[in-house]
C-alpha cells in the first residue's frame, strides 16, 4: 500500500521553524471527514489542469501527466489502497502530495493559479449539488408512494382533525395528498437552492483572484456550473449554498417528522388507523404483545439532527469577517450528516408507507365520532333555509349539545328533537349528516370530495411525476 508521506508544513510551511503541536494536528486535520470530497476534488483538478494547459500556463505534457496521475489516484481510492494521512490535514493536500509522489515535478504545477480556498469551495458546491439531486430523487419516490395510496383511498372516509380533535370528515386520499404537496414544495426548495449554488468559485484563488491568464468560464462550463462566481472574495468566504441545502433539508425533515408522528399515533390500538409493516417495527424485550413503530419514531427523532446542523452552521458563519477563516472547516461534518440522515429518512418513510395497511372500517367508524358533521348542519341551514351563518352556527351547536346529553351522534337525534332545537331543522337535514354525504359535498377546488381527490391525484401525477400530463 502506498500513499503520501510528507507533512503539510513541508508542502506549504517553508517559513515555519517548528513542527505543529500534536494537539494542533488533531484540531486542524479534516481529512477524516472531508475525504468524502475526493471525487469532487479530482473532478475540479482535472478541469483546472485542462484549463491551465489550454491557456499555456502549463505544458500539454504536464497536463497529460497530471490527468493520468489523478486517474490512478481515483483507482487507488476506489480500491481502498489510498492512505489518507491526517498529517496532510485535508483531502486536497493528500491528493496533491500523492500526485507529486507519482508523477514528480508536474504534480507541483497543478496548484498554479488556485488556492485551497477556491478549491474547497468548488468541491463543496459540487458535493451539495449531488446531495440535492439525491434528495430530489428520493422525494419524488416518496411522492409516488403517497399518490398511489391517495388514489386507492380517494373515497375512503376518515376523521379530519384540528387541535387533534375530530373536526370534519375527510377522505384518506385527501389527507395523504396534503403531504404530497408539502414534499412538492420541498423539491422546489431544493431546486431553488441548486440554481443559486450553481456558480463556480474556481479561479478566485485565496480571495483576490490571480495574475495568471486563466479562463474561469472554461472551468465553470466543464464542471457543469452556469457561470463563474462574480466576486472572488464572495466565492471563497460564504457558505450560503450549504445553508440553502440545510434549510431545505430541515424543512423537509419537519414534514417527514409530522408524517411520522401521525403514523406513530395511528398505529396505536387507541387509534387503530394503520398497521405498519413488520419489517419497520420492533418488539419489546418484556412485553410480547408490542409492535413498536420504531422506524417512524426514528424519522421523527432524526429531524432534530438535521435542524441542529442548520443552526450550527448559521452560528459558525454569523460572526466571520471576510474572507476565509478556518472556522469554515466546520461546515462539512454537519452537512454530511444532515444529508445522510435526510436520505435515510426519505427512503425509510417511502418503504414504510408502501407496506402500510390502513384499517378502513376503523377510519370510517371514527369519521363520525365527535359530531364531525355539525358544520354540514349549519351549512344546510344557510344554503336551504337562508339562515345567516352565525345564527346557523349557534343552532348547530345546540344540536351538538343535545346529542352529547343523549350520548348519541347527530344523525341519531329524533326528528322531534331537531325540530325542538329549531323548527327549520326539518327531516331533510339528515341528507347532510352522514360522513359520505359530508365529504361528497366538499367540491370546492382543493376540497375533500372524492371527485376532487381523483382530479388532484391526476394533477399530482402530472406535476410531480411527469405522468399523464399534456
Amino acid at each position: 500500500m502506498s500513499g503520501p508521506t510528507k507533512s503539510a508544513r513541508e508542502l506549504w510551511g517553508g517559513h515555519f521553524a517548528t513542527d505543529a503541536a500534536p494537539l494542533m494536528e488533531r484540531i486542524n486535520a479534516s481529512v477524516g471527514f472531508d475525504k468524502r470530497l475526493w471525487a469532487e476534488d479530482l473532478r475540479g483538478s482535472r478541469a483546472h489542469a485542462r484549463m491551465l494547459a489550454d491557456r499555456g500556463i502549463v505544458s500539454a505534457a504536464d497536463r497529460d501527466a497530471i490527468l493520468a496521475g489523478l486517474d490512478a489516484i481515483a483507482r487507488e481510492i476506489e480500491e481502498g489502497r489510498f492512505v489518507f494521512d491526517p498529517k496532510l490535514e485535508d483531502i486536497h493536500l493528500n491528493i496533491e502530495a500523492r500526485l507529486t509522489e507519482r508523477i514528480g515535478e508536474a504534480g507541483r504545477r497543478l496548484h498554479t493559479a488556485r488556492s485551497r480556498n477556491d478549491q474547497v469551495a468548488t468541491d463543496m458546491r459540487l458535493w451539495v449539488r449531488g446531495a440535492i439531486d439525491r434528495a430530489e430523487a428520493l422525494l419524488r419516490a416518496l411522492q409516488a408512494v403517497l399518490i398511489d395510496k391517495a388514489e386507492r383511498h380517494a373515497a375512503d372516509v376518515m376523521p379530519g382533525f384540528t387541535h387533534l380533535q375530530a373536526a370534519q370528515p375527510v377522505t384518506l386520499g385527501h389527507h395523504l395528498l396534503a403531504y404530497v404537496e408539502m414534499f412538492g414544495r420541498d423539491r422546489d426548495r431544493f431546486a431553488s437552492a441548486r440554481r443559486r449554488s450553481n456558480e463556480c468559485p474556481l479561479g478566485a484563488a485565496a480571495l483576490a483572484g490571480t495574475s495568471f491568464p486563466i479562463d474561469r468560464e472554461a472551468t465553470a462550463r466543464e464542471l457543469g456550473f452556469d457561470r463563474p462566481m462574480a466576486n472572488s472574495i464572495d466565492a471563497v468566504s460564504d457558505r450560503d449554498f450549504a445553508l440553502d441545502y440545510l434549510s431545505a433539508a430541515a424543512i423537509c425533515a419537519v414534514h417527514l417528522s409530522r408524517l411520522a408522528e401521525e403514523l406513530v399515533l395511528w398505529a396505536t390500538p387507541q387509534f387503530g388507523f394503520v398497521v405498519l409493516p413488520e419489517a419497520f417495527t420492533s418488539g419489546s424485550s418484556i412485553m410480547p404483545q408490542k409492535r413498536n413503530p420504531d422506524a417512524a419514531e426514528l424519522v421523527r427523532g432524526k429531524s432534530g439532527r438535521v435542524i441542529g446542523h442548520l443552526v450550527a452552521l448559521l452560528t459558525v458563519l454569523k460572526g466571520l469577517p471576510l474572507a476565509y477563516s478556518k472556522d469554515m472547516q466546520e461546515d462539512k461534518e454537519g452537512l454530511f450528516d444532515a444529508a445522510d440522515t435526510l436520505e435515510l429518512c426519505l427512503a425509510a418513510t417511502a418503504a414504510m408507507l408502501d407496506g402500510a395497511r390502513f384499517d378502513l372500517a376503523r377510519l370510517r367508524a371514527a369519521a363520525g365520532l365527535g359530531h364531525t358533521t355539525a358544520t354540514d348542519l349549519a351549512d344546510w341551514l344557510v344554503r336551504v333555509k337562508g339562515v345567516p351563518f352565525r345564527e346557523a352556527h349557534g343552532i348547530a351547536a345546540r344540536a351538538v349539545r343535545r346529542a352529547e346529553e343523549r350520548g348519541c351522534q347527530l344523525d341519531e337525534l329524533e326528528d322531534a328533537e331537531l325540530a325542538a332545537i329549531d323548527p327549520r331543522l326539518e327531516p331533510a337535514v339528515r341528507e347532510v349528516l352522514g360522513v359520505d354525504r359530508s365529504v361528497a359535498s366538499r367540491t370546492s377546488l382543493g376540497g375533500t370530495a372524492p371527485v376532487r381527490v381523483r382530479e388532484a391525484v391526476a394533477a399530482a401525477r402530472a406535476r410531480f411525476l411527469g405522468e399523464g400530463g399534456s
